[in-house]
């Protein structure tokens, strides 16, 4: 097959991938062939969520839909936070793609690439939330995605254990249960919050409470008063996260928001932009074009730096 590279963009609840081919005359460097990308969408296979069987049997599946001829492979991964757990997925694509050359970065780290920024912040708010970023000399700074268990406050998860938590809160009080929960119990089929919480807990997995976060942050669009105050808790959670890696390396750099909850939900990716209140607005964009594109960039930065 004609030479490509691969970029993966594993996020929490799917995986994004994108084989691009190259041009098959050698004295083209890496420019990619007319041919369109080829574009994989498959389960996650974040090692946190779904272990290293999992992971591997999501990578297996993509690996035999892109087919050979696969030169350099970059995955830009949520959760890919230490040496051991980015050596573990290198270990598990070099399986898959014999040969390629392999990266695996954290995936904020394909948001400034996609964006064609150098140097940077990035907020990403999905199914957890993290921010990061680089400035002009290099340096590098983060601020949360730590998981569901210690932190990833604002992101889709969170949204959604706010939610139950209010189901509770009027439970207990008596109250018959608002706009907001009764559309939480009708979509989870819950007859009351009791029942709910226990959902919560007999399925933990954060992708399936993340899927509902749009029910959520939709009702607040619709000024549902228990929804704005989720909302406005997420934005400043996000907010916070930001102006922390914009604190350490530079106001004056722009910021890139990524990730489902930002880039499809305008009213909470409005509230953090206003929140984080940089002073020239328009150093603050949402990213225009999957974040997959950016870990493709990388990988033919692997084989022509």
């Amino acid at each position: 097959m004609t030479p490509a590279v691969l970029g993966l963009h594993i996020g929490g609840s799917k995986t994004h991938a994108v084989r691009s081919e190259l041009d098959s005359d050698p004295g083209q460097g890496t420019e990619p062939s007319n041919e369109a990308p080829l574009e994989i969408t498959e389960a996650s296979a974040n090692l946190s969520s779904v272990g290293h069987q999992g992971a591997d049997a999501v990578l297996r599946r993509i690996a035999a839909a892109v087919g050979d001829g696969v030169q350099a492979v970059c995955a830009g991964a949520a959760g890919a936070d230490t040496p051991a757990s980015r050596a573990v997925l290198s270990a598990l694509l070099t399986e898959r793609f014999p040969g390629a050359r392999v990266e695996v970065v954290h995936d904020t780290r394909i948001v400034l690439a996609a964006a064609d920024l150098d140097a940077g912040a990035v907020l990403v708010a999905g199914t957890g939330s993290v921010a990061w970023g680089r400035n002009r000399e290099g340096r590098e700074a983060r601020s949360g995605g730590y998981g569901y268990l210690l932190g990833d406050e604002g992101g889709g998860y969170s949204v959604v254990r706010d939610a139950v938590r209010e189901a509770l809160r009027e439970y207990y009080a008596g109250l018959e249960p608002g706009t907001m929960v009764s559309a939480l119990l009708a979509a989870t089929a819950s007859a009351d919050a009791l029942q709910l919480m226990d959902l919560f807990y007999a399925k933990p997995e954060p992708d399936h409470w993340a899927g509902l976060a749009p029910l959520v942050l939709d009702l607040a669009v619709e000024g549902d008063p228990a929804a704005l105050r989720i909302q406005a808790e997420a934005a400043h959670s996000l907010a916070t996260l930001a102006r922390q890696v914009l604190g350490e390396l530079g106001l004056d750099l722009p910021l890139v928001m990524a990730g489902g909850l930002l880039v499809n939900q305008e009213q909470l990716a409005g509230a953090v932009a206003r929140k984080v209140a940089l002073e020239d607005p328009s150093l603050i964009r949402i990213l225009g074009h999957a974040p997959v594109h950016g870990a493709v960039k990388l990988a033919r930065q692997l084989i022509d730096p």
